[in-house]
């Protein structure tokens, strides 16, 4: 109930929710990380993603606060003046003191507000900020380390945008959300120098956390066993753990992106998280209900172009009995899981030559790496391919002249004839271009790194070098994906969309983007009980493999079990019939609607109900309530046959015309999708939006 100003929440089904007539304009939302208009890793993707939803919560009382670059603000922000008068005054008298602080809208999907500090113009600054920071927490920054030093920068910035925003901010109440230790000094300062605002701090993996599991620890058994301290004194990050450490106790609200993360930060940061907030994606349904198998059949057919040209002369298999597999993200070995991928890829290779399979699996390894350009065999087969495909245009077009003339005239033409000896010569030349004395290349680029490079030494031990006789080719893709690339020109997500499964078998992996977005795209794939996005679908869908997630047990396993079952799973998978594998496209894609902010956004607005109860106790009020359940939101086993497509298949790899027209009877998938949507509940989202009509980008003028 609201009386004066106070505030009071009420629980309904579970989920807290503001009282009607909630005024949001008298709130003013700010989110701050490293990455906003910054792309660098996964929080990029979260930011972005979130951004339509918050901002159409909060309207023009919801900004972003992250570093200047110039480059990115040439390409994604369009400057504009601020409306907001206490944000407008706060950048004036920053500027008015030696700072640099632009304003504009991020050119996203939201179009939100973003306020970004010029870290080098402020640098001079940088011995005094020091000094503030070891009167706040005792914690000294080394002189050498300059991403700690343009952190501090950065946090100390806007701990006096936000002192600024406060002291002009005419009765509205602040709730700041930061992302990371990077953006964790702001808060730290924030607090010791006590300004009205409520904060709520995520960390979205910690620190330590990443450097152990590199080192290929036992880590998730030992998480009690460890002398943090001691651990990062050793790796020489002992002040950017205290920096984090500090933010986490810190804040009012402590989050992190899954339970997997919560359970690692409780024993790593000493601190149990009051809200775990899953990471959505920004749900762009189709308007036509199988527009997403379109999209499939159109891009694989780009990809099997590039595996025209890169296996010239060794195409022996057949494309349409081809299954393309790939892993992408950092180049980090072992915390991705490109260790184990590697090793079950050689088992699943012996199962599909003992078993005689004519199923061929072309696998590639999407992760960046140094290079020195493409090489020159890997050109010179999509060069190949383009030949022969001119050749055999202009074949055709004269063979269908001639075949056009002949039946004007009434004719059959004799067909040993309609070709002449120029028309072999030309075809028998095309056929002699294609041959090679080597085999298909197993990268795509030269390294720099080939002799220690982990994939490449781990494909020389395994032996899968692209002969003939492996069933399983592989291509090291050292590079992102680019629509303008001479060699596989597509953008990444046109390329999942081509591919049948997404492999991420990772050790480390806090959320896990990845397989979040193969599964809005209707792509199956392979994740772990150690990633966030595992342990949700875990929790959400009864039988998570009957909807195209194969989770692969990292945790309670060695690492040799993991690793049959993930070939167990690849060759499962590898025995599916095409209509099978279509109709678990399907229902992969129908998990979307568990993972759009829409939904996912509600564990936030939680987050901010609590914050501000903690923060201003005395003006809001929020009766004893859990964080949002899950009950009543799961996805319950398919009731189709087979439940799950690699669950009752034949002993071979193929699937007889019969069997495939008696499954198609037995599966009713429009029945099956309305159960399905029944399991989700409505969207939950703030009562009010700010008064007046939002505007988009576009509508400001410099």
């Amino acid at each position: 109930m609201l009386r004066g100003r106070s505030l009071s929440v009420t629980s309904l089904g579970g989920l807290p929710r503001w009282e009607a007539g909630l005024p949001v304009e008298n709130l003013l939302l700010f989110e701050v990380s490293w990455e906003v208009t910054n792309k660098v890793g996964g929080i990029y993707t979260v930011i972005q993603t979130k951004a339509k939803t918050t901002a159409d919560e909060w309207g023009d009382n919801y900004f972003l606060i992250g570093p200047y670059f110039e480059h990115n603000m040439k390409t994604q922000v369009e400057q504009c003046e601020p409306v907001n008068d206490a944000v407008r005054r706060a950048m004036d008298t920053m500027n008015k003191h030696g700072c640099q602080v632009r304003f504009g809208r991020w050119l996203i999907e939201g179009s939100p507000y973003v306020v970004l500090f010029d870290i080098g113009f402020s640098a001079w600054n940088l011995d005094k900020w020091k000094g503030d920071l070891w009167e706040a927490c005792n914690v000294g920054i080394p002189y050498h380390d300059q991403e700690a030093n343009d952190m501090l920068i950065f946090g100390s910035l806007t701990a006096w945008f936000l002192k600024e925003v406060t002291d002009h901010a005419d009765g509205r109440h602040v709730i700041v959300h930061f992302h990371e230790w990077q953006a964790g000094i702001g808060l730290i300062l924030s607090r010791a120098r006590k300004l009205p605002i409520a904060t709520v701090f995520t960390t979205h993996a910690t620190l330590l956390g990443r450097y152990l599991c590199a080192a290929n620890i036992d880590f998730y058994n030992q998480l009690d066993k460890f002398n943090i301290d001691k651990e990062a004194g050793e790796r020489q990050i002992y002040h950017r753990y205290c920096m984090e450490r500090a933010s986490v106790h810190c804040a009012h609200v402590f989050t992190t992106v899954s339970e997997i993360t919560a359970v690692e930060a409780e024993h790593m940061l000493k601190r149990k998280p009051d809200v775990v907030t899953p990471n959505g994606l920004n749900v762009k349904k189709f308007s036509a209900v199988h527009e997403f198998q379109n999209l499939h059949a159109m891009y694989k057919a780009r990809i099997q172009e590039f595996v025209r040209g890169h296996f010239y002369g060794h195409l022996d298999f057949d494309l349409e009995k081809t299954l393309f597999l790939f892993i992408a993200g950092r180049y980090e070995f072992s915390n991705k899981g490109a260790d184990i991928f590697l090793e079950s890829l050689s088992r699943l290779n012996f199962l599909l030559r003992m078993h005689k399979s004519d199923v061929t699996v072309v696998v590639f390894f999407i992760m960046p790496a140094k290079t020195n350009n493409f090489n020159v065999e890997t050109l010179k087969g999509q060069a190949v391919r383009k030949q022969l495909w001119d050749t055999a245009h202009s074949v055709k077009e004269k063979f269908g002249k001639k075949l056009y003339d002949a039946l004007l005239r009434g004719e059959i033409p004799d067909m040993n004839n309609i070709l002449d000896r120029d028309d072999l010569t030309v075809m028998k030349r095309a056929i002699f271009s294609t041959q090679r004395q080597s085999l298909p290349p197993v990268t795509t680029h030269n390294m720099i790194d080939d002799s220690t490079d982990p994939i490449l030494s781990t494909i020389r031990r395994i032996g899968l070098f692209n002969s003939r006789t492996d069933r399983v080719k592989l291509i090291l893709h050292p590079e992102f994906l680019s629509s303008t690339s001479p060699l596989l020109p597509m953008d990444y997500e046109e390329f999942v969309r081509g591919c049948h499964l997404g492999v991420f078998p990772s050790y480390y992996e806090p959320w896990g983007y990845t397989p979040a977005e193969c599964t809005v795209m209707g792509i199956p794939s392979v994740t772990t009980n150690l990633s966030g996005f595992g342990c949700f679908m875990q929790e959400h869908v009864a039988d998570p493999t009957a909807y195209g997630i194969y989770i692969v047990d990292r945790r309670f396993c060695s690492p040799d079990d993991s690793c049959n079952q993930l070939t167990q799973f690849l060759y499962g998978f590898c025995k599916q019939s095409r209509r099978q594998r279509i109709i678990q496209r399907n229902r992969t894609e129908r998990l979307s609607d568990l993972l759009d902010w829409r939904y996912l956004g509600r564990y936030h607005q939680h987050a901010r109900l609590l914050t501000l109860s903690r923060a201003f106790p005395e003006k809001f009020h929020m009766e004893p309530t859990s964080p949002p359940t899950t009950e009543g939101f799961k996805y319950p086993r398919p009731s189709s046959v087979p439940p799950s497509p690699s669950g009752s298949q034949a002993s071979s790899p193929q699937s007889s015309d019969a069997e495939d027209d008696n499954e198609d009877e037995r599966y009713d998938e429009e029945e099956e999708a309305e159960r399905d949507r029944l399991n989700i509940k409505s969207p939950f989202s703030l009562s009010h939006v700010p008064r007046g009509k939002k505007k988009q980008h576009g509508e400001y003028k410099n």
